[in-house]
């Protein structure tokens, strides 16, 4: 009798669920900020290690402080008016942008709740995208982009692209409104980013001795140091995106990691064939495409079809990269596009296919068809193309008047670490 009495009176005293009298529920609340961490490490250090093993040896300060620069930069503006702009109640601009009424975090306080978790943590999950987007997108100038040019352009981008497709997507915008699927950012950020590293290349042209001069990685334990954050840091970019602890995250997290697996074997297999050897720098690529690819379905599809999602990214975005710089002679340095951008493009269009139940997926709308949703996710693709395409061209054109893009011959055969920063990377 004394051990029920001790019994019942423990279950009385221990919460059945971790939801408080405010909304809050502290298991969500926990796996946010673990999420939130993640998606930063993915930045710092993942992207800067991988960007800067990529590029030659006088080159590799330069990556790791645009990386850096742009993380502190974009934080602030985010406070400012990224992120009212993107999540904010109301429109601006006939709808292009979010309201202004959070802007500077204009009644965002301890608090303030956003769903299950804290409005601060929403914030700051957000902001480590609006960090992450514009950061992949020096990978297309780097080795001939002036460090204060890029800023400028990075910042500006950040408001004028990242900010309205967010919002569109994500914010309550006219694709949201339409049933557009991008799960964690196939639009927002992959293609965003992919389309604007094509633009730059186009807009800033060539490296010096492109394609006949060798460039090859100078670091590539570097490459797969950063690679592997990635991964591991991509867990919370996807599974994060379900912004609750529970089924939906676990799923995401699942083809997350499958999707990145066989993206890596599908390039592999596929440089194999053509070239005889498979490379290091090619099964971490292969990686980062599967995880690019992978992302606006993440929430969407189940394990079946994101292996499928990863073995056609793997293949197609190797074609791509192959395609892009023998075949155009496109000097985007670090592949962003074709990676990035063809990648988010696929997954796109694929999630209206694998969402479907009969596929494994959580299954389409009532009433909606695959070929209704493929219609859907067209849109959306075209519309972020063009906007970003559009915006992104005009942006770099007006930059180079007031400060010029471009270092100069000299200046680029020296490397940007001492010209940019009066530093070496390495003194041996």
């Amino acid at each position: 009798m004394i051990k029920r009495k001790t019994a019942c009176l423990l279950l009385v005293l221990v919460p059945v669920s971790g939801l408080g009298a405010d909304g809050l529920d502290s298991g969500d609340t926990a796996w946010m900020l673990t999420s939130t961490a993640l998606v930063l490490f993915m930045t710092l250090p993942g992207l800067a290690l991988f960007y800067s093993g990529l590029v030659r040896n006088r080159n590799v300060l330069s990556v790791l402080m645009q990386c850096f620069s742009i993380a502190c930069g974009a934080s602030l503006l985010w406070v400012i008016a990224g992120y009212s702009l993107a999540f904010g109640e109301g429109s601006f601009m006939g709808g292009v942008f979010g309201g202004l009424g959070k802007s500077f975090l204009s009644g965002v306080g301890a608090e303030s709740v956003s769903g299950t978790i804290p409005e601060t943590v929403f914030v700051m999950f957000q902001m480590t995208f609006a960090i992450i987007t514009p950061a992949l997108v020096v990978g297309a100038f780097a080795e001939r982009i002036r460090f204060s040019a890029m800023l400028l352009f990075s910042m500006l981008w950040l408001l004028l692209v990242y900010v309205p497709v967010a919002h569109w997507v994500w914010g309550g915008g006219w694709l949201a409104e339409r049933g557009f699927m991008d799960f964690a950012g196939g639009a927002v950020v992959h293609v965003n980013a992919g389309v604007a590293a094509l633009v730059a290349a186009l807009v800033i042209g060539n490296r010096r001795g492109f394609p006949d001069t060798q460039m090859a990685p100078h670091n590539l334990p570097l490459t797969v140091a950063g690679a592997s954050m990635l991964w591991v840091g991509w867990f919370g970019f996807n599974a994060g995106s379900a912004v609750a602890s529970d089924g939906a995250a676990g799923m995401a997290m699942l083809v997350t990691h499958l999707g990145a697996a066989s993206g890596s074997l599908a390039w592999m297999t596929a440089e194999w064939l053509r070239f005889g050897k498979p490379s290091v720098l090619g099964i971490v690529t292969g990686m980062v495409a599967g995880l690019g690819t992978i992302t606006p379905a993440s929430g969407f599809v189940g394990p079946g079809g994101a292996i499928i999602i990863g073995l056609v990214a793997g293949f197609v975005c190797f074609t791509a990269t192959l395609t892009s710089k023998r075949k155009f002679h496109i000097d985007d340095s670090l592949d962003v596009f074709p990676v990035h951008g063809v990648g988010g493009m696929i997954g796109l269009l694929l999630t209206a296919v694998f969402v479907s139940a009969k596929y494994g997926g959580m299954g389409l709308p009532e009433g909606v068809s695959i070929v209704g949703q493929l219609g859907v996710q067209a849109l959306g693709m075209v519309a972020t193309v063009v906007w970003c395409g559009v915006v992104t061209f005009v942006l770099l054109k007006l930059i180079n008047v007031v400060l010029p893009l471009r270092v100069s011959a000299d200046e680029e055969t020296e490397g940007l670490d001492l010209v940019m920063h009066d530093e070496r990377g390495y003194d041996i």
